[in-house]
């Protein structure tokens, strides 16, 4: 099945001048069947499937012998074939790789990494040319007439410094207890340049790791999703992900069907109808239809948001500004809202700090963003009101209501002020009953808004504290519209000055 539901972009002309065609070639000339099972029976040759075509062509892509991608994120459920297609990429890289090649299996634990690294060797084994070529030990391949090795490493990354990977398979990234290992696998390449690359292969998992903070495959992830919508642009990472929607039911085929490329084929159909069956939910959600999980209820349903996209008429429009900030460390969004029966919502501006960039001094320009309120007001002279969660913000709130500017003071951590105002917001999307632009900062801080219910109501929050998925945007977009959606009843233009509401 392809494409897979994410797909990041990749120029038709570096998959056909990339090492694509000669990995499919080396695959169906070398790889076999490893373990009876739907897919075959032990020993018979590898037969490659059209998906698992297109998935090596755009993974190998690139142009004069240089990957495209340094880092490539391959996400799909479990019985799809992930273990031998990491086979097939590290003993691609060993024996036609670069010479002096150092290919590494990694994984969270070191049984784990030799999966792939065993499959290897059975194709090895298998093969009178290359037995010839190579020496086998228990947790090493050397290819003495390139002066090449591939080895099998474990989670232990404090070891790992010194080494020089010119290919790295990463097998069930998500199981990573921190992104330590990843880190130094991903920096050591360095040395290579564009004669490197990292192949994740993984099921999805739950968000967080050990330490409580989003995971390293699901920080991928999400930069994936970022580059697959165009809201990133990086030629040098790729993502293949297949999954099912969450709102998708779990225990259907047409579930199993859309979220497994190989289903009906490599993976059969009977399995998954007993494995429902006795698999805990989260579990199988991961597992079997490639969908993360967290501990926490996410807010809107799957897909309701998107179908809210549609064009949007502004002209001659009365807007309220949704103003959500920060200081440092997470992001500040300008969202404004139309006042009408069925509010228009559309991002102004955000500022948001590269989760992926480590820098302890970056914060929010605050006269950037005031000027920006101060230029938006100009050119749409019926702003209503600007509507701002004080926290870290009171002087500028301050400033720009002295210069005339109507400021509405609306704390988000007022428990009894979002409930309804979440409330409200949930009703309109689920019922259509507003349009927005597509941005994709937005959709994505949406889609990390999850719910906390207590005897107040339900209201969003971050997943937990130290979690780097931020929500700005989601509370910007929130305050909006229950403003907008009062305004309209209660149409007061406010003077100067700072408002509670």
């Amino acid at each position: 099945m392809w494409p897979p539901q994410w797909l990041t972009p990749v120029p038709q002309n570096l998959i056909e001048s990339g090492e694509g065609e000669f990995v499919i070639d080396f695959a169906e000339a070398f790889g076999v069947v490893t373990k009876d099972s739907i897919a075959g029976r032990a020993g018979e040759q590898l037969h490659l499937r059209d998906w698992q075509k297109e998935l090596i062509r755009h993974v190998f892509a690139g142009q004069d012998g240089l990957y495209r991608h340094a880092i490539n994120l391959i996400l799909m459920p479990r019985k799809n074939g992930k273990s031998a297609l990491g086979s097939i990429f590290g003993l691609y890289s060993l024996i036609l790789g670069v010479r002096g090649a150092e290919v590494y299996s990694v994984a969270a634990e070191k049984e784990q990494a030799r999966i792939v690294f065993q499959d290897a060797k059975r194709m090895i084994e298998a093969s009178e040319e290359l037995s010839k070529l190579t020496k086998l030990y228990r947790d090493a391949i050397e290819l003495p007439s390139n002066g090449s090795v591939y080895r099998v490493l474990s989670a232990e990354a404090y070891s790992k410094e010194g080494l020089n990977p010119s290919a790295v398979i990463f097998d069930e990234l998500h199981a990573q207890p921190n992104r330590e290992l990843f880190d130094v696998m991903s920096l050591a390449m360095g040395a290579r340049g564009r004669l490197a690359t990292l192949i994740a292969i993984t099921t999805p998992g739950v968000r967080t790791d050990t330490t409580g903070q989003d995971s390293i495959a699901y920080t991928l992830y999400q930069y994936g999703q970022k580059v697959a919508r165009g809201e990133v642009e990086d030629p040098t990472f790729f993502m293949a992900s297949w999954e099912a929607p969450a709102e998708a039911d779990h225990t259907q085929p047409e579930t199993w069907r859309m979220s497994n490329p190989g289903y009906g084929d490599i993976c059969s159909a009977e399995d998954f109808e007993s494995a429902v069956r006795r698999t805990p939910e989260p579990e199988f959600r991961t597992k079997r239809c490639g969908q993360w999980v967290s501990s926490a209820v996410s807010w809107l349903p799957s897909g309701s948001w998107e179908a809210c996209e549609a064009p949007l008429d502004l002209t001659d429009k009365e807007y309220i500004i949704g103003f959500d900030g920060s200081f440092s460390g997470d992001s500040t969004v300008l969202v404004g809202a139309t006042v009408e029966d069925e509010p228009q919502v559309f991002m102004i501006q955000a500022w948001e700090k590269d989760p992926n960039i480590h820098d302890a001094t970056w914060r929010v320009d605050i006269l950037q963003v005031e000027n920006k309120i101060r230029e938006f007001v100009t050119a749409n002279p019926k702003v209503k009101e600007i509507v701002c969660d004080p926290y870290r913000w009171q002087r500028s709130m301050q400033v720009l209501a002295e210069e005339g500017y109507p400021i509405v003071e609306y704390p988000s951590t007022n428990a009894r002020r979002m409930v309804p105002a979440c409330a409200k917001f949930f009703d309109a999307v689920v019922d259509k009953k507003l349009r927005h632009d597509g941005d994709p900062l937005l959709a994505r801080h949406l889609s990390n808004a999850v719910v906390k219910t207590d005897n107040l109501g339900v209201r969003i929050v971050k997943e937990n504290r130290a979690s780097s998925r931020r929500i700005d945007a989601a509370v910007a977009a929130v305050i909006a519209v229950d403003r907008a959606l009062q305004v309209r009843i209660e149409p007061e233009q406010l003077t100067p000055g700072v408002y509670v509401f």
